[in-house]
């Protein structure tokens, strides 16, 4: 029986170009080993991977592994501390972490360079206890200032991302304005967003509109359905309208695929086989 998301997706993918999703191995085909869930994507189809930390892995191990699977790698993140640490979710604006700070985004060019990925996601950090808002702020701009440096040249783009209140209390960034005006003023075309949906629809809502007002800004789209973080189709999102307004507006880059899988990764690919077909 077909599931109405089915249904609306045919309703809305009629004449739309295809759009390119890849899948987050931080998040899917956790029933494997991390090294093998290279080839569970590849054999479900998918033809390009991100994931957040590569670091525990050689480069070399892990371009075979691509190579391997005929995988391209879309991003990875700059390092982050161990979780309960104040680096867990990044170091961009730390004013005491500069130099570790540095260190990783030299070290995350390194990683994307040599897995021929074209984004290096910037994780902003949470606000030290202690340090002002405005602060943090002011160290956060200079940071990517100082990052949009070292990777011209290099032909790897940073992102930018705005996470929710809810999952990310006192992450810099929490709206798509702030990230926005943060490229803006960093003023090079080596910087641009990630707008992740799920962090849109908690905080902000009005997916569309936000999506079309930044849109000259985004370089890379990730997904997942609130309120549990599952795949499209299970939660509150009108996954359709969404697809067909990013298809209709030329976007042309990769959606990352950022969820958790309600039951098992390949039982939760329904909704892409659907869509895609």
């Amino acid at each position: 029986m077909r599931s109405p998301l089915h249904y609306s997706m045919l309703r809305y993918s009629i004449s739309m170009p295809t759009l390119r999703f890849d899948a987050n191995l931080k998040w899917l085909f956790t029933e494997h080993e991390f090294e093998a869930r290279f080839e569970a994507a590849a054999s479900a189809g998918f033809t390009a991977v991100e994931y957040p930390s590569p670091y525990e892995y050689e480069a070399a191990h892990l371009a075979r592994l691509l190579a391997d699977n005929g995988l391209e790698q879309v991003l990875v993140n700059t390092p982050m501390g161990p979780p309960g640490s104040p680096t867990r979710q990044g170091l961009a604006c730390l004013p005491d972490h500069v130099g570790e700070y540095r260190d990783g985004v030299l070290r995350g060019l390194e990683y994307a360079t040599a897995l021929g990925a074209p984004f290096l996601h910037v994780v902003g950090g949470l606000i030290p206890d202690g340090v002002s808002r405005d602060r943090a702020f002011a160290q956060y701009v200079a940071n990517i200032a100082w990052a949009a440096a070292q990777a011209a040249g290099t032909g790897v783009r940073l992102l930018l991302e705005a996470q929710n209140k809810r999952d990310a209390p006192g992450f810099i960034l929490d709206t798509q304005e702030q990230a926005a005006d943060v490229a803006e003023a960093v003023g090079t075309e080596h910087v641009g967003l990630l707008l992740d949906f799920y962090h849109l629809q908690i905080d902000e809502g009005d997916l569309i509109t936000a999506f079309r007002r930044f849109q000259d800004r985004i370089l890379h789209l990730q997904i997942a359905d609130p309120p549990s973080r599952n795949e499209p189709g299970t939660g509150e999102i009108g996954w359709p309208a969404i697809f067909a307004a990013v298809a209709e507006s030329g976007y042309t880059g990769w959606i990352g695929c950022e969820y958790r899988p309600r039951t098992t990764t390949l039982a939760g690919l329904g909704w892409m086989r659907e869509y895609t077909a």
